[in-house]
């Protein structure tokens, strides 16, 4: 199936197929070079089946962190991009990792989300966002970390990130009067630190033109505030807002690995951004 994107994409007869497989498939003219591209967004398993092979460049992104009331931000799923050789005649397996559930109650942090395959790549899924109540108040690690809780009961580390797949998240405020929550890591960036007044805000993410168009994918899920402070920002490429009092979070973008947003207070936190695989080739 051949799809035409005004700007972007050159109508073209389909040629011998070189791979078959993912929810979109189109072409893609750069500089003279026609490119292939398969797009898979449908969580779950399916498989790029490979007619003739050669090089195929990818992206790979993990599923973001949820968050949590009280929460910091979801860490963002791993993100790893580059290229690798294919044989002719073989099947790949495909996974999309699915977004970390967010939660409503103070003391359960936010899901990890899931992890997200091409054949013998892998991307981690996002650390859950703290939420107060130690030790959960703590982020969890992930591809990217999620961010420590807004809390008054002491430090709240922020989780750690997978190397070359993610940053760690911020740490969360240990004084008030608002307790900001640390903000998830991104693809790109830490998480910055909550303060006493604020939310810490979302890493960003890292951008691909894999696609023909420029995008962020992977942003951390911004830090809550609680009792009318600044809440923190997510990052470019998905990341959900974080809120301050009892606003329920933003949810993190579908197909873009970010982390959920953190609730400030007793109000529901983020789910986090499903992942997606994008594979492309010269034709």
């Amino acid at each position: 199936m051949t799809i035409y994107v005004p700007g972007k994409v050159t109508l073209r007869n389909q040629p011998s197929a070189w791979a078959e497989g993912g929810d979109t498939v189109y072409d893609i003219e750069i500089s003279g070079t026609v490119y292939r591209v398969h797009i898979f967004t449908s969580v779950g398993t399916s498989e790029l089946v490979v007619m003739q092979g050669g090089s195929f460049e990818y992206l790979v992104v993990a599923g973001g962190g949820g968050s949590s009331a009280q929460g910091g931000g979801g860490g963002a799923g791993g993100l790893l991009n580059g290229s690798v050789a294919l044989a002719s005649n073989d099947n790949y397996a495909v996974t999309v990792g699915n977004g970390g559930a967010g939660y409503s109650v103070t003391g359960i942090r936010g899901d990890n989300g899931g992890n997200s395959v091409f054949g013998a790549i892998t991307t981690i899924g996002g650390g859950g966002g703290g939420s107060q109540n130690n030790p959960n108040s703590i982020g969890k690690d992930g591809g990217s970390g999620g961010g420590g809780s807004v809390t008054g009961l002491g430090p709240a580390p922020g989780g750690s990130g997978v190397a070359d797949q993610g940053n760690n998240g911020g740490a969360g405020a240990a004084v008030g009067p608002n307790y900001g929550g640390g903000g998830g890591g991104g693809a790109g960036q830490n998480g910055s630190n909550g303060t006493s007044t604020s939310g810490g805000n979302g890493g960003i993410g890292l951008i691909s033109s894999i696609t023909g168009i420029s995008t962020y994918y992977a942003g951390g899920g911004g830090g809550g505030s609680y009792s009318g402070g600044t809440a923190g920002a997510g990052g470019a490429g998905g990341g959900g807002n974080g809120t301050n009092g009892t606003t329920p979070a933003a949810d993190a973008l579908p197909n873009t690995g970010g982390g959920g947003g953190g609730s400030g207070g007793a109000a529901k936190g983020g789910n986090g951004g499903s992942g997606i695989v994008i594979v492309r080739y010269a034709i």
